[in-house]
């Protein structure tokens, strides 16, 4: 540590102090929590599974700049020189689009075997990895529904894409030796305001349910389940809400996944936390 971040850091150490705060004490608590990393800020979200594809699902990104990753191994790159100057060890989050085959494969075909070289770097970082299956940029949630979709052909293709990334998360739990957290988003909604808003989200809770079925050891892997308010697009109604998953996560024994924006105009995050924690 250099003389300038020396002094710097004991001028903070003796300032929190006047209001009861041990600096120390408070970092080494902060070893013990991992921050699991998204890896798709690296390449604005377009992964490498379908390179030619637009992105959709009510997401946008506005980043579009020159330096990013168009390979899985200029994004590994970036990711091991940005985890080289966060402090402890993390965990780095993937989508199904960021496999790294060669194989034409869809989404419901992934497998552990897809991300080996993602397990192979992340034992050389001694990292973890957490997950998200790909519920959007495909041709079969054109439609803007996937789990919920009134149709069956359309819900059943991404029922076979939330058990795949529940295996591959387990296999991301067995060969790290660290829970894998696999989290679950849909961009399933309405840019109106329907009749009906009942029947989507029945449909949906039978999809995850149907994906959940099987159980896994929860030393390897756990779910969460993640609701917006609303996606571009989608401003009028979400199908998986944040009502929504706050109680399928209760009655479920799931993780709920709080994302930081994309509530009521006059509600943020701190509100949902105060709400929900006590």
């Amino acid at each position: 540590m250099s003389e300038t971040i020396t002094k710097a850091y004991q001028l903070a150490k003796d300032r929190y102090a006047e209001i009861g705060v041990d600096t120390e004490k408070a970092i080494n608590a902060l070893k013990k929590v991992k921050l699991s990393i998204h890896c798709w800020q690296g390449d604005d979200v377009l992964g490498f599974l379908f390179p030619d594809q637009d992105l959709t699902g009510g997401i946008s990104v506005s980043g579009n700049y020159p330096g990013r990753a168009k390979t899985v191994d200029q994004l590994r790159k970036d990711l091991s020189e940005a985890l080289s100057v966060i402090p402890g060890k993390h965990k780095v989050q993937l989508h199904s689009i960021y496999a790294d085959t060669d194989e034409k494969v869809d989404l419901n075909e992934l497998a552990p075997r897809h991300f080996q070289s993602w397990v192979d770097w992340a034992k050389e970082e001694g990292v973890g990895l957490d997950m998200n299956g790909t519920f959007f940029s495909h041709p079969k949630s054109a439609s803007g529904f996937t789990l919920s979709s009134a149709d069956k052909e359309i819900r059943d293709f991404w029922i076979e894409v939330g058990k795949g990334s529940r295996k591959i998360a387990e296999y991301f739990g067995k060969e790290l030796g660290q829970q894998s957290v696999n989290n679950f988003w849909i961009p399933d909604g309405y840019k109106d305001n329907p009749i009906d808003k009942l029947s989507p989200r029945l449909r949906l809770i039978e999809s995850l349910d149907e994906i959940l079925k099987e159980k896994l050891d929860e030393a390897y892997t756990i779910e969460a389940v993640e609701g917006k308010l609303f996606g571009t697009g989608v401003e009028s109604y979400t199908v998986g809400s944040h009502e929504f998953y706050e109680a399928y996560a209760l009655t479920r024994g799931t993780l709920w996944t709080i994302d930081a924006g994309h509530f009521h105009p006059t509600e943020d995050v701190s509100d949902k936390f105060s709400a929900f924690l006590p």
